[in-house]
């Protein structure tokens, strides 16, 4: 059976971004371009699933941008009109059809579904949608 762009899929919040980037304008690019801390409030029902994450753990957060135009499909890389336009597949846009946020951060603190974390690039209430650990070579997991 072949996908129809009119297939739906229901994705929920597990939680929210606490941050103090508050206008997409200030907000970095990406997290190692001076994202400031930020925490990760999540949902109280999911507490069971993150009880094995652990300070200093570098972990992929997954969010949907929110604030993001779904109708873009070319960008100008970074916002440089001076670079060539290219289609968003091959960019890191939060302009997109799907804006779905993926952030690599590490754990600073854990208090009960409160995660603090670094280097996190997304705006204050974007909604995150999934936390998974970051994993090295076959051989290191």
């Amino acid at each position: 059976m072949n996908p129809s762009p009119d297939d739906r899929f229901e994705v929920r919040a597990i939680g929210w971004v606490e941050s103090p980037l508050t206008d997409r304008g200030d907000a970095p690019r990406q997290g190692d371009e001076g994202a400031p801390d930020a925490v990760l409030r999540l949902d109280p029902a999911v507490r069971e699933g993150i009880r094995d994450l652990a300070v200093g753990e570098r972990v992929i957060v997954l969010t949907w941008l929110d604030r993001a135009d779904r109708d873009v499909l070319v960008v100008h890389p970074r916002g440089d009109r001076s670079r060539a336009p290219h289609g968003v597949f091959s960019t890191r846009s939060p302009d997109r059809p799907n804006p779905i946020g993926l952030h690599t951060v590490q754990i600073v603190e854990i208090d009960d579904v409160r995660i603090k974390v670094r280097h996190l690039e997304a705006l204050d209430g974007t909604p995150v949608l999934d936390v998974k650990p970051l994993l090295g070579p076959v051989g290191e997991r």
